[in-house]
């Protein structure tokens, strides 16, 4: 299921209701409940789902169907979960490390600049 999600950049309502088996009302209502679900809409007001929509689609199945969380657990859930993986992006590198990390670079360019100027 995961290569049919990655097939398109966007999937209408329709679609996203045939691939994960949600009806097209849930998913609206996911949409008022879910803050991280956020379709964008065509000028027709057309909802379109990126791939990562879907997949979102999908885990918050799991977490209410399967896992029989309720809303708001699965909303605390996903809220974690979100916040790991902005934690797992960190790199492991504090503020000051970035500021020396991004100095080296500059001055690395500069340096650069300096040889391919006449």
């Amino acid at each position: 299921m995961a290569t049919e999600v990655a097939d398109k950049l966007y999937y209408r309502i329709g679609e996203v209701e045939q691939i994960t088996a949600v009806p097209a009302y849930v998913l609206r209502y996911w949409e008022s409940e879910f803050k991280l679900l956020r379709p964008k809409k065509n000028p027709a007001g057309q909802r379109l789902y990126r791939p990562r929509d879907v997949e979102l689609v999908q885990r918050i199945k799991t977490l209410l169907y399967d896992e029989r969380l309720t809303l708001e657990g699965a909303k605390k859930r996903l809220l974690a979960e979100s916040r790991k993986s902005h934690q797992q992006l960190d790199l492991g590198l504090r503020e000051t490390a970035y500021a020396d990390v991004l100095k080296r670079v500059r001055d690395r360019l500069t340096t650069l600049r300096a040889r391919l100027s006449p």
